[in-house]
């Protein structure tokens, strides 16, 4: 084959995915669904961005601000599973619309918490309403986009790492001419008005509602039907895949609560310039997600999502080895590719799942790996405060690799038929 004929199939082939996001409507879903997931993770990375802000404050050591940044996870992931058995009973366009409506709240609780307590209760709440979107967000995209699941999740999830780099690195900016609770509070309006384009273009579903013949499953109760949820997900490519986006996961919430931390403490480098690096680590993820996600409907879900945990393993190492801010800019941009995994390894397990139970047992699997996910910021809380911050990266490059041989072993999508 011809470099002009590949150059002209690859054309082909962006035209048609192209059409394939944007027809019938499709594309106010994608951008209703990638907007409101560009608020909800940009502000859950607001945290760790104004940490050290919050800890002088507050007078907080490194173990106990990591406690505030793991409440905000735990508390996202204790809602995957409850919003996942509501989505099979009512369909996503109400819970997206309540999810983004709750999280606007929380946002202003931040603003007025008068005291280290009331910041938790802040952080759970935030937690809470925002743990209310991640399975929906996934089923109205496999549902919008059953040929082009995988660019669409990378296309959402691009929308997320953007948010990621911009809002707390905005958050950081008025902070210091506002102070961090203005900065926090002022997102709210933008969780109101993304509520309001949700309700108006995400579809009403009576698909939504789970009516299963034949097997245990019955949609009016939460907690039936555990038996078919089970067999759903002891299934070995659901293993493999989940084991898989729990590591990078655990690994990413640990790197991300203390990386500007790290930055200014071990690497000397200024808050202005530790909250550019961070923006920076979620701008490179927000270019490699739909990449990835676009190679791996094209190339193979295994391959991919192998090569791209792989390859994410040197920068986590030499961080800790480099200096100089040009140099740490690389090795942050390398780290960002990392965030590639996401659309692949989502995409998957939701398309492994049985469709019956596809938004309970998402949510259930999300619980699962978000909760130990979220213990991430404590571990490296633990070890920046006995001086182990150089040894924790370390940590997180083993893991990185026993994550890269996990999506190694997945089976191809024709096996999942």
């Amino acid at each position: 084959m011809t470099p002009s004929s590949s150059l002209s199939r690859l054309g082909t082939h962006l035209r048609s995915t192209e059409s394939a996001l944007r027809g019938e409507g499709r594309g106010w879903v994608l951008l209703a669904v990638a907007t409101g997931w560009l608020l909800t993770l940009g502000m859950r990375f607001v945290v760790p961005a104004l940490l050290p802000r919050i800890k002088a404050e507050f007078a907080l050591s490194n173990t106990t601000a990591g406690i505030a940044v793991t409440v905000v996870w735990i508390t996202y992931a204790f809602m995957q599973f409850p919003a996942g058995a509501i989505v099979d009973r009512i369909g996503e366009h109400l819970l997206l619309t309540s999810s983004l409506v709750l999280a606007a709240g929380s946002v202003l609780a931040f603003g007025v918490a008068p005291a280290f307590g009331a910041f938790l209760l802040a952080c759970a709440a935030f937690g809470f309403g925002t743990g209310l979107y991640g399975p929906p967000r996934a089923t109205v995209l496999s549902k919008t986009y059953p040929e082009n699941d995988g660019v669409a999740f990378g296309i959402t999830l691009a929308a997320g790492s953007l948010g990621a780099a911009a809002v707390p690195f905005l958050a950081t900016f008025m902070s210091t001419r506002f102070g961090w609770r203005a900065a926090i509070g002022a997102f709210a309006p933008f969780f109101l008005l993304t509520s309001v384009l949700m309700w108006r273009t995400v579809p009403r579903r009576d698909s939504g509602i789970v009516r299963v013949t034949g097997s245990d499953l019955d949609a009016a109760s939460l907690w039936r039907g555990t038996r078919a949820v089970i067999a759903g997900i002891s299934r070995r490519p659901v293993v493999l895949a989940v084991g898989a986006a729990m590591v990078m996961l655990f690994t990413f919430q640990a790197l991300t609560a203390f990386l500007p931390t790290y930055l200014v403490a071990t690497k000397g480098v200024s808050p202005a310039s530790a909250a550019g690096l961070y923006a920076l680590l979620f701008i490179s993820g927000s270019a490699f997600q739909p990449i990835a996600g676009s190679a791996a409907d094209r190339f193979g879900d295994r391959e991919v999502s192998a090569f791209v945990a792989g390859v994410s393993v040197l920068p986590l190492v030499g961080v800790v080895l480099v200096e100089g801010p040009l140099a740490l800019a690389v090795l942050i941009a390398l780290i960002g590719a990392r965030l590639g995994t996401d659309p692949i390894l989502n995409a998957y397990v939701v398309r492994a799942l049985p469709p019956g139970i596809q938004g309970t047992a998402w949510g259930l699997l999300r619980t699962v790996f978000f909760t130990v996910a979220s213990t991430g910021s404590v571990v490296v809380g633990v070890l920046g405060d006995a001086g182990w911050f150089d040894e924790a990266f370390f940590l997180l490059a083993t893991l990185t690799v026993f994550a890269a041989l996990l999506c190694a072993g997945l089976p191809s999508r024709s096996a999942l038929a």
